[in-house]
């Protein structure tokens, strides 16, 4: 009887520690998969802002080089 408890224990560890280690294995590769999508969304935010940022740069260097036009012309009709 003891023989057969024995033998019950040790399958049942045995299992359990099967079982934990898919477990783990299967909560890692779920968080490397979240960090790289992470990743990947702070990469395309990071781009969309510099692009935001260059279109507002282009649009104010636009309306300088209008102001500059502007007074130019302004002085020579002086």
């Amino acid at each position: 009887m003891k023989k057969l408890f024995l033998l019950f224990a040790v399958a049942t560890m045995s299992l359990s520690i099967y079982s934990c280690r898919e477990t783990t294995e299967e909560k890692t590769e779920d968080a490397m998969e979240s960090a790289g999508e992470d990743i990947e969304n702070a990469a395309e935010e990071a781009g969309d802002e510099m692009e935001e940022a260059g279109n507002e740069i282009e649009a104010e260097a636009e309306e300088a080089e209008q102001e500059m036009e502007e007074e130019m012309n302004e002085d020579d009709n002086m």
